[in-house]
């Protein structure tokens, strides 16, 4: 099976100006685990990840002063939609990290999560699945 049967097509976006609350508000309403940022001043896409809200707020820091462009997930490791699942599994188990942007001729077109994989694997199916507006974490 093939990312791009697995990914999510559902892609939150945010920008790097957010604060923290605001991107864990919306990542919470689309039960999403990530989100991607396009900064016009950036090299590329970014992505924040709950796990980067979870460490600002750890560290004490303010999630309504905080920005989001503040607390990007360094060295974005994205995918071809073309990638075998166990190919994306291994860059996440490799890179430490549960989501891979996945960008079709420099166009984002997904994101694909773990748990996107997981249930590929077990037969649950991919996330075309989950009912309009939701997407996976």
């Amino acid at each position: 099976m093939r990312v791009r049967e697995g990914m999510s097509k559902t892609v939150l976006s945010v920008g790097p100006d957010h604060t923290l609350r605001d991107a864990a508000r919306l990542m919470a309403e689309r039960r999403v685990g990530a989100a991607v940022i396009m900064d016009p001043d950036g090299a590329g896409p970014a992505i924040i990840t709950e796990r980067d809200v979870l460490e600002s707020i750890g560290a004490g820091q303010d999630p309504d002063t905080e920005r989001v462009g503040q607390h990007l997930t360094s060295s974005l490791v994205v995918a071809s939609p073309e990638w075998s699942l166990e190919e994306a599994a291994a860059a996440m188990v490799q890179g430490n990290f549960r989501h891979l942007v996945v960008v079709d001729r420099g166009d984002i077109c997904g994101v694909l999560a773990m748990r996107d994989i997981v249930r590929c694997w077990t037969g649950e199916g991919a996330t075309s699945d989950m009912p309009a507006g939701a997407a996976s974490a």
